[in-house]
């Protein structure tokens, strides 16, 4: 078992930094339950695995898909490199990959989000894509990073199975000009009374901006969520999971 240096720490830490990340080209992960997920698949390379004693005194023995480097921790040194408010007993640091190809997107719904900024919301959406067997998001440029710990947090592992793409959103809607393009909106249609196609995107605006006026003016059908009640609007997230949940529905 390796013990960490300080040097190697302090970069660790630094992955808690966008910037950090990209030059690096690597994030965590914390939490046993998504690192044992990592470790049983191979699409994300896992370079190192480190936990507390306790972590490895528990660690079942499984066949691990991977062998990344294994180092041990103290408690505190574990803190300093987490990002959690209490930090869990094991950190994992993985390499990023590369986005898969986008193809076969007539086969089902697509999720497009526009300038989302709040990383739980973008991993809880992940999660709900993966929930609902939704296999691709485009997030435009102006997004949350995919790799903030907080997003990955949120994933609760999902970000494994659903690929999150980096795109140009008008390039990606010319490249695709044939799929519908339906989009959250206050003033759109009953999404309950709204015919609904397969193959298409499902657009999701910024949290307190909703979509933009460009993506407005390209989407297809506009979809409302009715409302019974006085709330003026749906959390990001959750108006994804309504909207999700009713596409679903149609395909059963």
């Amino acid at each position: 078992m390796k013990r960490i240096s300080k040097n190697e720490l302090k970069a660790i830490k630094s992955l808690q930094q966008k910037k950090q990340r990209d030059l690096q080209g690597r994030f965590v992960v914390e939490g046993e339950k998504i690192v044992r997920e990592l470790l049983l698949q191979e699409h994300f390379e896992v370079e190192a695995l480190m936990g507390i004693e306790e972590y490895w005194a528990e660690l079942p023995f499984e066949d691990w898909a991977q062998e990344p480097e294994q180092y041990g921790l103290s408690g505190k040194e574990l803190e300093r490199m987490s990002g959690l408010k209490q930090a869990n007993k094991v950190l994992a640091v993985v390499a990023k990959r590369e986005t898969p190809p986008i193809e076969g997107l007539e086969q089902g719904l697509s999720l497009v989000l526009d300038r989302l900024q709040n990383p739980g919301n973008l991993g809880t959406i992940i999660r709900m894509a993966d929930w609902f067997g939704v296999k691709n998001i485009f997030c435009s440029p102006d997004c949350v990073d995919l790799y903030n710990p907080k997003v990955i947090q949120a994933s609760m592992g999902s970000f494994l199975r659903v690929n999150v793409h980096d795109v140009d959103l008008n390039q990606l809607f010319e490249d695709w000009a044939d799929l519908p393009r339906y989009g959250a909106l206050l003033s759109g249609e009953n999404v309950y009374d709204t015919p609904l196609k397969k193959g298409a995107f499902l657009l999701i605006g910024n949290e307190s901006q909703g979509l933009s006026e460009e993506l407005q003016a390209q989407l297809t059908t506009a979809l409302s969520i009715p409302k019974f009640g006085g709330a003026e609007s749906l959390n990001a997230a959750v108006a994804t999971g309504i909207l999700l949940g009713e596409f679903a529905v149609r395909q059963l």
